[in-house]
């Protein structure tokens, strides 16, 4: 699948509509797996297993959420349909590449199937990188970029625990490679999983600064596949609500956690944040998000939040007119101003809202020095991420940014 097979590639033959939308004739393709959701739907996970095949599956997990007790439920659930779960959890945040081959060699050993992953992105990214090896030779390093993954792998199914990844719909795998210390992007159609199922009541054990920081990865994520150049009208509309959801919502989950409603609307927000972006892609915020978790296993969701209105005044040169809507989305009253006008008022609010949920202004406060911008600026170049950025960037651009953001 080429990255920029989306309305900003079509061709001059293909007719647009006034918002700059490709016609009804032009060909979209939009990625998605079966969507289990809703309270309670935890439940569900022994018959969607058993429906994939499951005998003996792989459940991914890290001990946060094993201690938080949801596991055990699993457990449950899975044992009811007659299945045999084996449970690898010696996982940290941000999945490294060792873990990965750690995983796969429990899922060999153990004569497992079908893949599950209970946890947030790093869960679930872990669980991908198992499936990749299971059925194709050699390291996980070796699938960085798009459509390496040749052979079929098993089935998956993802069950989130946090609010922003959207790792449990994409077609995104992200390792970190140890010995450079950098993020690498695995990407294709094949990692998209056969089912994802989430509960809005996993979303209640996240500790407050990750649930701040989930939320802002959907938010940067809704934004960036807004604007990208392989956007569509198909995933058009699973941005703007995201971005609406979050900026209504995920305030209310940091002030008052047990709020049901609310927890609710940022899973739904999460949800359509990685529908949207795995059928558009993301930009220039991930490309340099992902350097600075190889280099300091940072949070990536606080990364985004520091780094996203930065990109959204970088970006706004290019696609004004895109902003417009994105503002609305965000509850900004634009009225008739201008794109660029607009984009500096999103900017403005995404930093609020960080602000309001905890996280740093500067990349400087998460260690980040000037001494690492020129090595991260290079090596952004190489993520995938970077292609579809509305606004081509250059090694100094990006340095810039980098700098912009410290």
């Amino acid at each position: 699948m080429s990255l920029l097979a989306s309305t900003a590639d079509l061709g001059p033959g293909v007719p647009r509509d006034p918002d700059g939308d490709a016609a009804l004739g032009a060909v979209v393709k939009f990625h998605a797996p079966e969507v289990v959701f809703g309270v309670g739907a935890l439940a569900e996970a022994g018959f969607a297993a058993a429906r994939l095949g499951a005998r003996r599956p792989l459940v991914v997990t890290d001990p946060g959420v094993i201690e938080a007790g949801w596991v055990d439920l699993l457990l449950g659930h899975l044992r009811d349909a007659r299945l045999d779960p084996q449970v690898w959890h010696d996982l940290t945040p941000n999945p490294k590449d060792h873990e990965v081959r750690a995983a796969h060699a429990w899922y060999v050993d153990r004569g497992c199937d079908v893949i599950i992953a209970i946890g947030g992105g790093s869960a679930i990214d872990a669980a991908k990188g198992v499936a990749i090896l299971s059925s194709n030779d050699g390291d996980i390093l070796d699938y960085a970029g798009v459509d390496q993954v040749t052979r079929p792998i098993p089935p998956m199914l993802m069950i989130p625990s946090t609010s922003g990844t959207g790792a449990d719909v994409s077609q995104f795998c992200i390792v970190t490679d140890t010995e450079r210390s950098v993020k690498i992007t695995v990407m294709g159609r094949a990692l998209v999983p056969d089912i994802s199922l989430t509960d809005p009541r996993l979303l209640t054990t996240m500790p407050e600064a990750l649930n701040a920081a989930t939320g802002l990865d959907a938010l940067t994520h809704g934004i960036e596949s807004y604007v990208s150049l392989a956007h569509n009208p198909l995933a058009d509309i699973h941005a703007l609500s995201s971005v609406r959801l979050v900026c209504g919502h995920l305030r209310t989950t940091i002030t008052s956690p047990g709020e049901e409603r609310a927890r609710a609307k940022m899973a739904q927000a999460s949800l359509q944040a990685g529908l949207a972006f795995t059928n558009a892609i993301l930009g220039a915020t991930h490309a340099m998000s992902h350097q600075v978790g190889g280099l300091l296993d940072a949070p990536h969701g606080v990364v985004n939040g520091v780094l996203l209105p930065h990109v959204i005044r970088y970006n706004a040169r290019a696609t004004p007119d895109r902003f417009v809507a994105l503002a609305q989305a965000a509850g900004l009253e634009v009225g008739s101003a201008p794109g660029e006008e607009a984009a500096e008022m999103l900017a403005a609010h995404v930093r609020r809202l960080a602000d309001d949920v905890g996280v740093p202004r500067g990349l400087a406060d998460l260690g980040v020095t000037a001494a690492d911008v020129r090595q991260m600026a290079h090596t952004a170049l190489d993520d995938a991420c970077l292609t579809t950025n509305p606004r081509e960037a250059d090694e100094a651009d990006v340095h810039r940014l980098f700098m912009d953001a410290l």
